[in-house]
């Protein structure tokens, strides 16, 4: 199978440039950065002229590319010249590393060093043991690392609900302004995450044991960055209704208010709806479902994560909010006025109690 530079899909890419980057062998560099200039339009005698090749040189590479793909560009082993390695059987194994284990009636879900040996010598009649496939995977820019979760489920109105946000937000002015609204949790069991710390010493955050909770309610100006909230003891549609209530009383002059909201029950609840049809001035658009990167005020919530509730060490739920509520005092406009380093922030948001 031939391996075209133009075609090179985006993992190669970013294999790539980890070794142009990292990796400690420079003639291994060298062949790398000189397919990725060439996938980017450059022209064989420029690259040829940057990275101080001659031509025959960047033709060899080139062809090694189209014959083995990622493989042939690998540097050899130090040592003697090793039979069992070659660039087919590098190329066959960036081939089943990039597909399932079960394609080829394994019943785990991952591939192992061993599988792997035991999958080329049954299907190329090559002896190769474990612990070489482990030393040569790295060369070939694979790493054992954590897998990403994705959803798959899709929203069939999607299309038209981001249709509708956007022309929303296209059309914000002073008198139909566009928020984004949310809430947040804050717990009194601290967050847990990362931090400097010694090496050897892991450090230790005190938890009270039985946890607390407080629930904010925010609405974030599309346009100024501004932020309104509300704060109180439950999570429900009375919640929601407090956030309407200070929307409303500081944008009176507003014609119409727009609601970007997430699909929670407490913004579709019966009390929402009759407090919606006797306030006309609100309209609420709802974010496709599992979409929470729609909503711009998930930077804010993450941001109050980050500052105050992770890795925290109050020991009462007052002294937490306290902190809760400096910082959401301070942080509008956001993210304009956001700055983690600021020790003394001058009060400028709005906030009230419930």
């Amino acid at each position: 199978m031939k391996h075209s530079i133009q075609e090179m899909k985006r993992p190669i890419r970013r294999r790539m440039k980890r070794i142009v980057q990292k990796h400690s062998d420079g003639n291994y560099r060298r062949r790398a950065n000189a397919m990725l200039l060439l996938h980017s339009g450059s022209s064989k005698a420029v690259v040829a002229r940057t990275l101080s090749l001659s031509r025959s040189t960047l033709h060899d590479w080139i062809n090694r590319y189209a014959t083995w793909g990622e493989a042939g560009l690998v540097p050899a082993l130090p040592g003697p010249p090793e039979r069992t390695v070659n660039g087919s059987l590098c190329a066959y194994l960036l081939q089943l590393v990039n597909q399932l284990p079960s394609a080829y009636g394994f019943g785990r879900s991952r591939w192992t060093s061993e599988m792997l040996a035991a999958q080329i010598e049954a299907d190329l009649s090559v002896p190769i043991h474990a612990s070489t496939i482990r030393r040569l995977l790295p060369r070939l820019g694979i790493r054992w690392n954590r897998a990403r979760p994705t959803l798959c489920i899709a929203d069939p109105q999607k299309r038209r609900k981001m249709k509708a946000i956007n022309k929303a937000l296209a059309k914000a002015d002073r008198d139909h302004p566009v928020f984004y609204v949310d809430e947040a949790d804050v717990d009194l069991n601290p967050r847990i995450g990362h931090a400097w710390m010694p090496t050897g010493q892991q450090m230790t955050v005190p938890t009270p044991g039985k946890n607390q909770k407080r629930y904010l309610a925010g609405a974030l100006h599309s346009q100024t960055g501004q932020v309104t909230w509300v704060e109180a003891e439950k999570k429900n549609t009375f919640l929601f209704i407090r956030l309407l209530a200070a929307l409303r009383k500081t944008y009176r002059r507003a014609k119409q208010i727009t609601l970007i909201v997430d699909n929670y029950v407490i913004h579709k609840s019966g009390i929402a709806r009759c407090f919606l049809s006797h306030n006309r001035k609100f309209q609420l658009l709802f974010q496709p479902v599992y979409h929470p990167w729609v909503n711009a005020i998930e930077r804010l919530w993450k941001q109050l994560h980050d500052t105050v509730t992770r890795n925290h060490r109050h020991a009462t739920m007052k002294q937490l909010m306290q902190a809760v509520r400096h910082f959401m005092e301070t942080v509008s406009p956001f993210p304009g006025n956001y700055d983690p380093c600021v020790k003394n922030a001058r009060v400028r948001g709005i906030g009230s109690t419930i």
